[in-house]
């Protein structure tokens, strides 16, 4: 090949390069060009045959004219890579002012919020929040508490029990009540005192009315000169403000082995106001808590001078008071993880 055919052949190159418009072209003619078998790689196979002068020549002018082309080629990859990403882009592109896609927006379970109902209502008169275990000793679920020792709640039947490790003298069990949160405040703390237990209990039951695991609310008030007035007054506040609503208040005498004098509590309904319906049995009266004047043996055992102390206490189920605030009659509708029972009754948590 003369000089003149090899500036040919740079000049064809370089406009056929300059023209292509795809990636996949433009591969194609690297081939052709810089290739095992390519046009300029053949002329630099040829220079083996040449004369020495001829060679450095020929062989400089060859070397210029790959080098030019490997960088068109590159110059033109680049560009059309670049092009390619554009198009991408612009095809692709989110128009940022359109409304974004409603996505479903999860909720507080029943129980979660009327616990923090509960705990705010009872803050405001006083009570602070105390915890304890959800596993403990008879003596603290039972003995302390003024229980005595052939009582039904003891049974197996009735109540969780741990094998003794060994070793130990005394059972441990899942907690029936959160009264042992009030036994280990006697212990622990100095009174006066005000306190507020809410937390998990577990008893063998299970029905429309019961299930194996619930939750309670107590509070414990010890001080001098409490009265049962005390009790009333208290009461009424707390329930009241939990149902946002007036509510009348009846105390009806009773028997808890950890108070005396005890008191179960019937508030009007809230459903008749009191005309008589299904949900009241149209007595125009729910029963929602028991209460009572803190026993003198309860008292000993938290190490508390009967003398000198006085204290009244009371509790409930939460989610009977979940149930009559908010209309729900099956109690088990709180622990199958149904989506409908949230979206209908769950509260909208509170964005951050």
């Amino acid at each position: 090949m003369t000089m003149q055919e090899l500036k040919t052949l740079q000049s064809e190159s370089l406009s056929h390069i300059g023209a292509i418009n795809s990636l996949k072209e433009l591969e194609d003619a690297r081939v052709t060009l810089l290739g095992k078998s390519g046009k300029i790689t053949e002329l630099l196979k040829s220079l083996g045959g040449m004369d020495p002068e001829t060679r450095k020549t020929f062989g400089q002018a060859v070397n210029d004219v790959k080098v030019q082309v490997q960088s068109a080629l590159e110059d033109k990859k680049t560009a059309l890579e670049r092009a390619e990403l554009d198009a991408k882009l612009a095809t692709e592109t989110v128009d940022v002012t359109l409304p974004a896609t409603a996505r479903p927006v999860g909720k507080m379970h029943p129980l979660s919020f009327v616990i923090e109902e509960v705990e705010k209502a009872l803050s405001e008169l006083g009570f602070d929040p105390v915890e304890g275990p959800e596993i403990d000793t008879e003596f603290n679920n039972f003995t302390a508490l003024n229980i005595p020792d052939d009582h039904p709640a003891r049974q197996d039947h009735d109540t969780f029990y741990f094998k003794p490790l060994k070793g130990e003298n005394e059972r441990r069990l899942l907690r029936t009540q959160t009264s042992n949160v009030q036994v280990r405040a006697m212990q622990n703390m100095t009174p006066p005192m005000r306190v507020q237990a809410i937390g998990r209990v577990f008893r063998c039951d299970s029905d429309l009315t019961h299930t194996p695991q619930f939750h309670q609310v107590e509070g414990l008030a010890i001080d001098k000169n409490l009265t049962f007035a005390h009790l009333k007054g208290v009461l009424q506040t707390f329930l009241t403000t939990y149902f946002e609503r007036k509510v009348e208040i009846r105390l009806r005498p009773s028997y808890f082995p950890f108070t005396e004098p005890s008191t179960e509590v019937d508030i009007g309904c809230i459903f008749c106001g009191g005309n008589g319906c299904r949900v009241c049995k149209h007595t125009g009266w729910i029963e929602v808590l028991g209460a009572g004047m803190v026993h003198r043996n309860v008292l000993a055992n938290g190490g508390i001078d009967h003398t000198q102390w006085q204290g009244f206490a009371f509790g409930c189920g939460l989610e009977r008071l979940t149930m009559l605030k908010y209309g729900i009659n099956d109690l088990r509708l709180f622990y199958d993880s149904h989506a409908a029972f949230l979206r209908h009754f769950g509260k909208p948590a509170a964005r951050i």
